[in-house]
């Protein structure tokens, strides 16, 4: 469920202008100076495949096809094309299998709207070909331009005309100026789609937005435009078109293994350029790192800059003023009510809630029987004290009311977007709208729905502050301090146990009597030397 927001796009830090690509047509797209982009081994402006004028998109990634003959077979093997989980096939995770949110819930029957942000052309219902190669995006990835971009209802294409969405116009895209344009992939191509996750800007992660493109020190260290300038291959290596990260029960790592020690190992755990002993010689710190993420430290609050939503009631949509749907606007200019999705709370600085994390996750699928008297956690994150993978890290926990099946006692799947009767927005008819949302996703539905209190958690991983911001002893080690409400061992200054406060003032006061009994023996012992 993401937005494509028009907006400036920063270019990568090789590329010094600034500009808006809103006011680029097909024609003006040629105007745009171009400058050195981040390394490339190949001027596609001189490739004789691409030395034309493209009707489709399609026929862009025909020529890419002619000299990159492997791409699109690699493409197909990657979750951002299929949208399952390869290390899970079985229980189907991911957006194109069972797997749900309390966003905008699942994909199914509103393909459309959802598939602006797939990595493929034409994928508007359950009939897409995921075998054709010219369906396979290259664009997307790769232009350089920021003239390039798809349409937020149209299943992954860009406009053919001029075209009204909300307050922005997106124009079509001169294919043979952007196809000749192609380079590695920069910030921009990523946040295209992963800043504006659910939605709009920041609504879904809240430590990916916008204001990630070109971010100061104290917004993240590795990031920074002036400073290290990374990108986001720099941690998240690639090879044969697969993105190193965590894709649902897959963690983004199995062994955090440092370059020190293996210099091909991929650069995806802080480990991996900080090894596991990160601070200075002797540093109380280096002691943590084996309960303790680095993350947690080094992430105080997500969402630093933009707001992000925390709670979306869906149980709330579908309220009428003088017969008509409304919104209410609040704080950061974001609608707090909206007749066709609900209630939402935003935030910004927003603490991360503290959980024992081992890189894994585990999901309720829309087959699975939850209990609707208690909160349904759609997701939760794996682990426990006794894990020895298991650190404490940061995670942000969105909250919400979404739909679920009475009798069956399953989360439920609407048909949210599209024009016909029973899109939900089109009629505000719940029963019409899951009904048509569970027989897309062939799943039975008793025709009862009620709401059901729910929680969607994210490891928080992004804006990493510098050392001088990050968290000290005393915000957690305190009575009511940031894991006050994590249970299952003992910690120094948060927890008191009177056997061990006895035993640790018997310890101090023998300390005590020693020092000043060794002292006072020195100062006799001296008086009889003189």
């Amino acid at each position: 469920m993401v937005c494509l927001v028009a907006g400036i796009i920063w270019q990568s830090s090789s590329q010094a202008a600034q500009y808006d690509y809103r006011t680029y047509g097909a024609a003006e797209a040629r105007k745009v100076v171009q400058q050195p982009k981040r390394w490339i081994t190949a001027d596609h402006s001189k490739h004789q495949a691409l030395q034309r004028d493209f009707t489709s998109p399609e026929e862009v990634t025909a020529a890419c096809l002619t000299c990159h003959n492997e791409a699109a077979m690699q493409v197909h093997k990657t979750i951002h094309w299929m949208w399952i989980d390869p290390a899970d096939t079985e229980r189907k995770m991911g957006k194109n299998g069972l797997t749900l949110n309390n966003f905008c819930i699942s994909v199914h029957s509103n393909q459309p709207r959802c598939t602006s942000c797939h990595a493929g052309y034409g994928w508007k219902d359950a009939s897409f070909d995921f075998s054709s190669a010219e369906r396979v995006d290259c664009l997307v990835c790769h232009d350089s331009t920021g003239t390039y971009k798809k349409f937020p209802t149209m299943a992954g294409y860009p406009v053919k005309e001029p075209t009204p969405f909300g307050k922005e116009t997106f124009v079509p895209p001169d294919y043979r100026v952007v196809a000749a344009s192609v380079a590695r992939p920069a910030r921009d191509n990523c946040g295209n789609c992963h800043f504006y996750g659910g939605g709009g800007d920041g609504v879904k992660h809240g430590d990916l937005d916008s204001s990630m493109l070109k971010p100061s020190r104290d917004l993240d260290v590795h990031m920074n435009a002036e400073g290290a300038n990374f990108t986001c291959q720099r941690c998240h290596t690639t090879e044969a078109h697969f993105i190193a990260g965590r894709s649902y029960k897959k963690p983004a790592y199995t062994e955090r293994t440092s370059l020190i020690e293996n210099d091909l190992v991929k650069r995806i755990s802080c480990e991996s350029c900080h090894t596991d002993k990160p601070h200075k010689a002797g540093h109380k710190a280096n002691d943590h790192t084996d309960r303790v993420a680095c993350q947690t430290c080094h992430i105080p609050a997500y969402a630093r800059v933009l707001p992000t939503k925390i709670s979306w009631d869906w149980s709330q949509a579908g309220r009428m003023k003088e017969g008509k749907p409304y919104k209410i606007m609040g704080a950061y200019d974001r609608p707090v009510y909206d007749s066709m999705k609900g209630a939402f709370v935003w935030a910004t600085n927003v603490d991360p809630e503290y959980m024992w994390y081992n890189g894994r996750m585990d999901y309720v699928l829309a087959t699975d029987s939850i209990n609707p008297t208690q909160v349904v956690k759609v997701n939760r994150v794996l682990g426990d004290r006794s894990d020895p993978n298991a650190r404490i890290f940061p995670i942000r926990v969105h909250r919400g009311k979404q739909p679920y099946d009475k009798v069956h006692n399953t989360l439920a799947i609407p048909h949210l977007f599209g024009k016909d009767d029973t899109a939900y927005w089109k009629n505000f008819d719940w029963n019409k709208a899951i009904a048509t949302g569970m027989a897309a996703a062939g799943i039975p539905y008793s025709g009862e729905y009620g709401f059901v209190s729910t929680e969607y958690h994210y490891p928080v991983t992004h804006m990493v502050t510098p050392k001088e911001k990050s968290l000290h002893c005393g915000d957690c080690h305190a009575r009511e301090g940031r894991l006050a409400t994590l249970e299952g061992f003992y910690m120094p200054g948060r927890d008191h146990n009177g056997m061990l406060d006895k035993i640790g003032w018997i310890g101090t006061l023998a300390a005590l009597i020693g020092v000043l009994g060794h002292g006072l023996l020195r100062t006799l012992s001296r008086g009889k030397q003189e």
